[in-house]
């Protein structure tokens, strides 16, 4: 009897924790660089995302060499010169949602992201507008558009190449959380 109400209890503090949060593991990022001399974009489908639905704790996670680029060369540049993406492998955003969002009720919300970018190494306080999209069956769909600076990272443009790289670098992120 003992193990019997010990399991049950077991299992229904598991589902409950369960419950409360949301996972993704197909999170989109795109970036676009815009310059008079050339357009830069890549993207990558395969960022993480986790979202506590009780205390509204978030964090994603991207793989830097997941962006791929139209061009190669691009991609290898990024990579090895700018982002030194062996030194600092991965992008990570952790912080709390702002704002009121229903997660066990259809609707759409607006939000704010606030919390911590670490890129390159180097993290940097943000506050980020976001839509969450909570549709009736529980799928939760997280969007946003936001600006990043290279020089708030400490990404180091060359000189050579300043005028092809944007100041300002649009993001753009679509996260689809189930729960987990």
């Amino acid at each position: 009897m003992k193990k019997s109400l010990l399991l049950l209890v077991t299992l229904c503090v598991s589902y409950s924790a369960m419950a409360q949060k949301l996972v993704s593991r197909d999170t989109y990022v795109h970036f676009f660089s815009e310059t008079p001399v050339e357009d830069i974009e890549a993207s990558l489908k395969d960022g993480v995302g986790l979202v506590n639905t009780e205390t509204k704790e978030f964090v994603f996670q991207v793989n830097i060499q997941s962006f791929t680029f139209e061009k190669a060369l691009m991609q290898e540049h990024f990579n090895e010169n700018y982002m030194e993406s062996t030194k600092y492998p991965k992008g990570l955003f952790k912080g709390k949602i702002s704002g009121d969002v229903a997660f066990a009720k259809a609707g759409t919300y607006n939000v704010k992201l606030v919390g911590t970018m670490n890129i390159h190494g180097k993290d940097r306080a943000m506050t980020i507008p976001a839509t969450i999209a909570v549709s009736k069956e529980g799928l939760v769909v997280l969007e946003s558009t936001f600006i990043i600076k290279p020089t708030d990272h400490d990404v180091e443009i060359p000189s050579l190449v300043v005028t092809k790289i944007a100041k300002e670098i649009e993001v753009k992120v679509k996260s689809t959380l189930r729960a987990n």
